[in-house]
C-alpha cells in the first residue's frame, strides 16, 4: 500500500474517531439538558427544552432566502460583514505589523495608539459607527474590522520580532537586502504567530458583525436575536446561538485548515475536524 493511500486511510479513520466522539459528546449535553428541564420543572422561557429548540432551528432554517423570518436571510448579511471585516482588518493588520516591526519610528508613533484604541471598550465605539455609517452593512464591517484589526496587528508583530538574530546576521553577511531578510526570513518564521491571530481574528469579526448589529441595525443574526427577545421567544433564542456557534466553529476550522496547508511544518498547524 503506497503512503498516499495510507495517510488517506488514517485521516479516514480519524475522521470517523471524531466524529463518533462529537455525537456522543452532543446526545450526552441533550440528555443532561433534558434531564434538567425535566427535574426543575424550568420554565419555558427560562431554560426551554432540547426539542423546542430543534423545532425552532428547523423552522428558522426551514425558511426561504428571501423571508425576514428566516435563518438564511439574516445570516447572509452577518456572515458577508464577518468576512469582510475579517479580510480587511487582517489584511490592515498584517501591513501594519509589517510596518512597525521594519521601522522602529513607525512602531514608536503607532503602538501608543494602538495600546489607546484596544483598551477602549468595542461596545462604547459601536454608536459611533452607527452615527458615521449608518444602519447598513457598512457599520457591522467597520466593527468587524475593528475587532479582527487587534490580534493580528500584535501576533504578527510580536513574530516579526521574534525572529533568530543569529539567522539574520547570516543573511546581513550575504549582503541580503531589507525586504529579501523580510520575504524569506522575518515571514515565514512567523508564520504560526500570524496565523494565530488569524485564529482569533474571525471570531472577534463574527462578535464585531453582532455587536453591531445589537447596537443597531436593520438585518442580521443580532437583530434576529432582539426580535426573538422582546416576544419572549427563548427557543428561538437558543436556535439562533445554535447557528452562531456552528457558523463560529465552521469559521475558526476553515482558517485553521488553511494554516495546515500553509504552516505545514509547525507543530500547531493540525487540521480541525469538521
Amino acid at each position: 500500500m503506497s503512503n498516499i493511500a495510507k495517510r488517506r486511510r488514517k485521516r479516514l479513520k480519524n475522521f470517523g474517531t471524531d466524529a463518533i466522539s462529537l455525537l456522543a459528546s452532543l446526545v450526552l449535553v441533550v440528555v443532561l439538558w433534558e434531564v434538567l428541564v425535566n427535574l426543575y420543572h424550568m420554565p419555558s422561557y427560562v431554560l426551554p427544552a432540547p426539542k423546542a429548540v430543534v423545532a425552532a432551528l428547523i423552522d428558522g432554517l426551514w425558511q426561504s432566502p428571501t423571508n425576514r423570518a428566516g435563518f438564511w436571510y439574516h445570516l447572509a448579511d452577518t456572515l458577508t460583514a464577518t468576512l469582510s471585516g475579517f479580510v480587511i482588518g487582517g489584511l490592515l493588520g498584517l501591513a501594519l505589523a509589517a510596518a512597525m516591526a521594519e521601522f522602529r519610528i513607525v512602531e514608536r508613533m503607532l503602538f501608543p495608539y494602538v495600546a489607546a484604541i484596544q483598551s477602549l471598550p468595542k461596545v462604547a465605539i459601536a454608536p459611533l459607527y452607527i452615527i458615521w455609517f449608518g444602519y447598513q452593512i457598512e457599520s457591522k464591517i467597520a466593527m468587524s474590522v475593528t475587532l479582527a484589526l487587534f490580534p493580528v496587528l500584535l501576533n504578527t508583530l510580536q513574530g516579526l520580532l521574534s525572529v533568530d538574530r543569529d539567522r539574520l546576521d547570516l543573511m546581513s553577511s550575504l549582503k541580503a537586502s531589507r525586504w529579501q531578510k523580510f520575504w524569506l526570513i522575518k515571514l515565514p518564521t512567523s508564520l504560526p504567530m500570524i496565523f494565530a491571530g488569524l485564529n482569533l481574528g474571525i471570531v472577534y469579526a463574527l462578535l464585531g458583525a453582532l455587536v453591531a448589529e445589537f447596537i443597531g441595525a436593520q438585518r442580521g443574526m443580532g437583530v434576529m436575536v432582539l426580535q426573538l427577545q422582546s416576544v419572549n421567544d427563548t427557543a428561538g433564542v437558543f436556535a439562533v446561538l445554535v447557528v452562531l456557534a456552528v457558523v463560529g466553529y465552521v469559521l475558526i476550522a476553515a482558517v485553521r485548515m488553511v494554516q495546515a496547508r500553509i504552516v505545514f511544518w509547525s507543530s500547531t498547524a493540525r487540521k480541525p475536524t469538521l
